[in-house]
């Protein structure tokens, strides 16, 4: 796969990822920050980093199991994996203007 068509697949799969809705927040992850990186490699195997607001958080499985079937939406996909990282820490600086407007920080 080329670095474009690699970029453009995983575009793809981040605009799944919008699908999912942080309960807490109710926003996408993508927009709130919690996805950190997006990457495809041959074969449909899709790797994605994420975080969510602190840690321990009640919804973890939720917002995990979401992005892993929204990326396995897309089509092309063979393999989802998700990791889960606190680093760097997810503040609300991380979020997209939309984001911040949704939830009134601005």
């Amino acid at each position: 796969m080329t670095p474009e068509a690699s970029e453009a697949f995983a575009g793809e799969i981040k605009e799944a990822l919008r699908l999912v809705i942080d309960p807490e927040l109710g926003y996408n992850i993508v927009d709130l920050g919690l996805v950190y990186e997006v990457n495809v490699e041959d074969g449909g195997v899709v790797h994605v980093a994420m975080t969510t607001t602190t840690r321990g958080c009640p919804a973890t499985g939720y917002l995990k199991d979401g992005a892993r079937d929204a990326a396995w939406s897309v089509p092309s996909v063979e393999f989802v994996d998700i990791a889960l990282t606190y680093d760097p820490p997810w503040t609300p600086d991380m979020m997209t203007p939309d984001a911040k407007r949704h939830l009134g920080i601005m």
